[in-house]
């Protein structure tokens, strides 16, 4: 089985898996307008939503999950990832994954959901190297061969004030026993979200701490690489953090919100002209945004319709309705929204008015 990380060229940038946010119908939008008029661009490596391995394994929860794992050909390479605490689960997880025809697997040993952590799952795991490897072990015998990546935090309890390292600044952050006992599985990919799990958001991404990620790994001399997420920007943000990092790649989250644009540095002009411009009352750049806010819509409806709740649309517009006069009350409205056709209504009245 082919390794698909090793061909990739670095940095490499990834699309964080957000749960009810990147969804195949979401990345079908990302994959086309990262391509708009030919510029190229688009994630290295795309990733699934979390999936719970307990929940398909079993025969009846399993249907209801598959939606979470569809994909289709143009977002290769594709990882699924999944998140459980027990062993045999997890392996049975693993081995549909390889089954539906996924190019790798990654196990969510971050995730800071206390239902999550309550299954011994997600940033739990921080707490439990020895179960962490029962489980990447797990996972390389259900997979058969896919290269399998972990998706993890720096540690998980802030330190106390006196508990300072050796450097005397933040590396008194990293649970380097943690990072290294992860390095020791011979993974294909590591991916640190560079906050501790008490620290949840609340404080800015640690990327000081990167150049000591990168250490230990080139110290232990492992193949792993090394991925950084945590408020990184946009592309040209992602690049100057591996550059000062050392980093092999970023992976990139919430900046994707009503900007599937991202991974390209050529967006559509208007947008273009719109956000060099700022906030905008140009009804191009309205025009821009609403239309593929609609296209998304309507593409969430024929993939997901009947299957994911319709209400996962609205933190989207939250993010396409912003940035022009006039958003707040259309964001109100689009809120009250229940299916593509009274978005496409609610848009065009919008547009209708400032024309």
């Amino acid at each position: 089985m082919k390794n698909f990380w090793k061909k990739l060229k670095k940095p490499i940038f990834c699309l964080a898996p957000m749960a009810d946010v990147t969804d195949c119908a979401f990345r079908q939008i990302i994959t086309k307008y990262s391509r708009h008029g030919g510029a190229g661009g688009g994630p290295d490596v795309f990733w699934t939503e979390f999936v719970s391995a307990d929940g398909l394994a079993h025969p009846v929860a399993r249907e209801k999950l598959l939606v979470d794992l569809k994909f289709s050909k143009n977002e290769r390479p594709i990882v699924a990832q999944i998140f459980g605490s027990n062993a045999k689960n997890i392996k049975s997880a693993s081995r549909l994954c390889k089954e539906l025809g996924f190019d790798g697997i990654d196990i969510n040993m971050g995730c800071p959901d206390r239902s999550i952590e309550k299954q011994g799952a997600g940033a739990a795991m921080i707490k439990n190297p020895k179960l962490a490897k029962k489980i990447i072990q797990a996972v390389k015998e259900g997979g058969g061969g896919l290269p399998v990546s972990v998706k993890t935090r720096i540690g998980y309890n802030p330190p106390s004030p006196k508990g300072f390292g050796r450097a005397g600044k933040n590396d008194h952050l990293l649970d380097e026993k943690w990072i290294r006992a992860l390095l020791e599985e011979d993974l294909a990919a590591l991916i640190v979200h560079l906050r501790t799990r008490k620290e949840m958001s609340s404080v800015p991404a640690h990327w000081e701490l990167m150049k000591e990620i990168v250490a230990i790994r080139n110290e232990m001399k492992v193949e792993t690489l090394i991925i950084g997420n945590g408020d990184v920007e946009d592309i040209d943000d992602a690049r100057r953090k591996c550059e000062e990092s050392g980093c092999d790649g970023v992976m990139l989250g919430r900046a994707i919100f009503g900007n599937p644009w991202l991974f390209t540095t050529s967006p559509p002009a208007p947008l273009q002209d719109g956000l060099e411009r700022g906030a905008s009352s140009g009804v191009r750049f309205i025009e821009e945004r609403l239309g593929v806010m609609l296209e998304h819509t309507k593409l969430f409806e024929k993939l997901l319709g009947g299957q994911k709740n319709f209400a996962i649309m609205k933190k989207h517009y939250k993010a396409y309705v912003n940035g022009f006069l006039g958003a707040k009350e259309l964001r109100m409205k689009l809120m009250e929204a229940k299916n593509a056709k009274e978005v496409e209504r609610i848009s065009n009245d919008f547009l209708g008015k400032i024309e």
